[in-house]
């Protein structure tokens, strides 16, 4: 996994730079709780070696560079040619067992294929969501909450992921996909195992039979979801990238969507500025959600990018074919870029930008916010129970994601669900 030194810089280069695949001392290691447990100090002392492009490890052996600089990140981002997100010929040389494959690995989906490839799935899956009705939607989220609020209103406590945000999106996923309760509960505890690198390779396994039952269903009982408007699509699809588009809005509809809602949350109950704001009427649901986008984004660390060849950035030879990951979270914080204030600001990178932007933003906006407003509406006097723990937050390379969320409130009779 090493790279050496001749193939960090060519022959012809009159300066020698080093990559930071030859840097001394360790690496930083994202998978370990360390990390998760504070990356905001980390993201600083990366930035204290005055350095834009840090060696980082995305799992035991696995080495890879973490872009933290903002402006960095958008020339990698926008230049699909010389950094293509295909990870194959890195993964060649990627035992089986390594718990953070089943997350890299090549799959035919847009974000891990580069050329046409990428351009026809993304397209597939952008029509497909584009026909969801947001209207209706909204409609199912406000149903889904206030059934989902009324099992512990009457209790005074509950675990906001456990108990709401999870089975929340869990529910909204299967709408939208038009999938049976028992194959996306399969689906669910695969993208979980992924996610974490715990018994990822049993994850991936999961995923796919989950998934496959669903398209096999769809494919002789179509319906009005996302997953009959993608084997509509003139794409054709066959079944093995039928599984994996399915797969994608699965694994970002849920992880994604609940770590987004319960992010906010714990914002908005837990800081000054938003709590009495939100609460109070005065600052809105949206700009909690977009504070959260910026400092503590649900995908910290996942736009991978894979050089074709050797190329010199900020005065460092990135090896060809090893992970180029770019850190949203340290980027959206770059000083250099960085007001104190983001009311009306949406130039994070938590959304991704160009051919790597996320085609679903306007649903997955509007199930946070109503998710939220549904939630505060209904027990206005919600409380923190506890601060959560350096420990609450779920070790892995690529999410911010609390454990759990409890919280105490006065209990209150169940709400009248149309």
């Amino acid at each position: 996994m090493s790279t050496t030194r001749s193939e960090a810089h060519t022959p012809s280069c009159p300066v020698i730079h080093g990559s930071p695949f030859d840097a001394d001392g360790p690496r930083v290691p994202l998978y370990a709780p360390e990390f998760a447990a504070d990356p905001h100090r980390a993201y600083g002392e990366m930035r204290r070696q005055g350095r834009s492009l840090i060696p980082v490890a995305l799992a035991p052996d696995v080495p890879a560079t973490l872009v933290i600089d903002y402006t960095i990140a958008l020339r990698i981002l926008n230049d699909p040619e010389h950094f293509p997100a295909d990870p194959r010929t890195w993964q060649k040389n990627i035992p089986a067992d390594c718990p953070i494959l089943p997350m890299l690995e090549w799959r035919p989906m847009a974000t891990r294929s580069a050329g046409a490839d990428a351009v026809r799935y993304r397209q597939a899956t952008t029509t497909a969501l584009n026909e969801v009705d947001l209207y209706s939607l909204h409609a199912i989220v406000e149903k889904i909450a206030l059934s989902l609020i009324n099992s512990f209103c009457e209790d005074g406590s509950a675990d906001l992921i456990r108990q709401y945000a999870f089975p929340l999106v869990f529910e909204i996923c299967n709408v939208l996909l038009g999938c049976p309760p028992e194959i996306g509960q399969r689906m669910a505890a695969g993208m979980a195992a992924i996610v974490e690198g715990v018994d990822a390779e049993n994850g991936n396994r999961m995923i796919s039979e989950a998934m496959l039952e669903l398209v096999t269903l769809k494919r002789n009982e179509p319906g009005s979801d996302v997953t009959s408007s993608l084997l509509r699509h003139p794409a054709e699809l066959d079944d093995v990238e039928m599984i994996h588009q399915v797969a994608s809005n699965y694994g970002a509809g849920i992880e994604f969507q609940q770590n987004l809602i319960v992010n906010t949350l714990l914002l908005i109950l837990t800081d000054d500025r938003f709590g009495g704001s939100v609460l109070g009427g005065s600052l809105s649901t949206r700009e909690a959600l977009d504070d959260v986008l910026f400092n503590d984004p649900p995908l910290a660390n996942y736009l991978l990018t894979y050089p074709r060849q050797p190329i010199l950035i900020d005065g460092v030879w990135l090896p060809a074919h090893q992970p180029v990951v770019v850190s949203i979270s340290a980027c959206n914080n770059d000083p250099a870029v960085r007001s104190d204030s983001h009311a009306g600001n949406r130039s994070h990178l938590a959304w991704g930008i160009g051919q790597r932007s996320c085609p679903a933003q306007s649903l997955a906006y509007l199930v946070a916010q109503d998710a939220i407003d549904q939630l505060l509406d209904a027990l206005p006097e919600i409380r923190l129970a506890e601060q959560p723990a350096a420990s609450a937050w779920r070790p892995g390379p690529v999410h911010r994601s609390l454990t759990s969320l409890p919280v105490t409130f006065p209990p209150s009779i169940p709400l009248h669900v149309s």
